[in-house]
């Protein structure tokens, strides 16, 4: 039998709770489409995002170690895969609509700079005075104008729903939205739960590299209760291999914060009365958390990570180093715009000078970016 869209949408029909968004109730699209004859929207905006050149990437963007540093550490791409991996889990537990989560989750990082944070930051300072940088509004404009893809329309065309929520990303933009997005409504359980399972991805991949990498190590971070409990259950097994113990102890603390979340989502729901996706949205409050108990100790082990790994004298190294970086060719494209590529100087008068700067650097890999300032300022380099 063939498996068509129709088909999987009364599937969804069936299966999902009913809270849980389905593709066929979709505001739809920017841009009116056809629809696709074998998949449903969501799994078309996946898609999508995963054929884009914005996400490929993200295979040379740093998460927290530079990608020179090691072929093993966590780069954006994969920690997107990973959330999605969480994400998609969790999901289906609760009954919600994996596809939707798995585009919010592989979609949700698209406009972060090169190098991490510390080039985030760089880039906020650098736009301060020109309409401000923020990645979630970044990832937006890359899929709704930046990516270049269809003869009708610009960007990637994606349903209301992946949009709203890759907008409200985090519950503080909930009420800040633009008007097209409904500010001041939650957005759906799925886009909530994007929130979390990509917390709970970086802490834990956070982990693994810190501990690979030596900045981490594993008697200071059993000060940590989650980091102790999870370490605690492994030893009992007796086993003695540090890389088998490092990731049996971070494949605990993904399934405790990933069952804490389901369970008390759940709650939540029931509490809330929620019989439907605009009951969730209209709850006045998000409904996917953790127990009191649960987010106390995640916060407990995000403090310890950001003292002890991100604040570790290496990475605030780089960092300091990406932002003299960023800072020379923002200067440099500025100061003289026919340095730019043809392509992205035809966007200037639409645009504006530093927006299309800032666009222009902050789709750049790691690897881009600093051959770009060699190419620019090492005399020696053939530009």
């Amino acid at each position: 039998m063939r498996i068509d869209r129709v088909i999987q949408e009364a599937r969804e029909d069936r299966e999902l709770a009913p809270y849980g968004m389905r593709s066929a109730n979709s505001r739809g699209r920017r841009y009116p489409e056809a629809e696709h004859p074998l998949r449903t929207r969501y799994q078309r905006d996946r898609d999508r995002v995963i054929h884009c050149s914005s996400f490929r990437r993200l295979e040379y963007k740093t998460q927290v170690f530079v990608n020179h540093e090691g072929d093993n550490y966590r780069t954006r791409l994969t920690h997107s895969l990973e959330a999605a991996q969480i994400g998609r889990t969790v999901a289906r537990a609760l009954g919600l609509n994996e596809e939707l989560t798995e585009a919010l989750c592989l979609g949700h990082d698209l406009g972060h700079t090169p190098f991490g944070h510390s080039g985030e930051k760089v880039m906020s300072e650098l736009m301060r005075e020109h309409g401000g940088f923020e990645h979630n509004r970044q990832t937006s404009r890359i899929l709704e104008v930046l990516e270049e893809r269809y003869p009708d329309f610009p960007g990637l065309n994606l349903t209301w729903e992946v949009r709203e929520g890759l907008i409200k990303h985090r519950p503080d933009s909930d009420a800040t939205a633009p008007p097209e997005y409904a500010p001041g409504e939650c957005p759906t359980l799925e886009a909530q739960l994007v929130d979390f399972v990509d917390e709970v991805a970086y802490n834990n991949h956070d982990i693994d590299d810190g501990i690979a990498s030596g900045m981490l190590g594993v008697d200071a971070l059993r000060s940590v209760a989650l980091f102790r409990e999870a370490h605690d259950e492994v030893l009992e097994r007796g086993l003695e291999d540090a890389n088998i113990v490092r990731h049996q102890v971070v494949r605990r603390i993904i399934d405790r914060c990933s069952n804490d979340l389901i369970d008390t989502t759940l709650s939540s729901l029931k509490t809330a009365g929620a019989r439907s996706v605009e009951d969730a949205r209209r709850a006045g409050r998000r409904l996917v958390a953790y127990t009191p108990a649960m987010h106390g100790q995640v916060r407990e082990l995000k403090e310890f990570l950001f003292k002890n790994l991100y604040r570790h004298y290496r990475v605030v190294r780089m960092g300091d180093k990406a932002g003299r970086i960023l800072r020379d060719l923002f200067h440099s494209y500025a100061g003289e715009p026919l340095q730019l590529p043809p392509h992205v100087q035809e966007r200037i008068p639409k645009d504006g000078l530093h927006r299309v700067v800032c666009d222009y650097i902050a789709g750049m890999t790691d690897r881009f970016a600093l051959d770009e300032h060699r190419k620019l300022f090492d005399p020696l380099v053939k530009v």
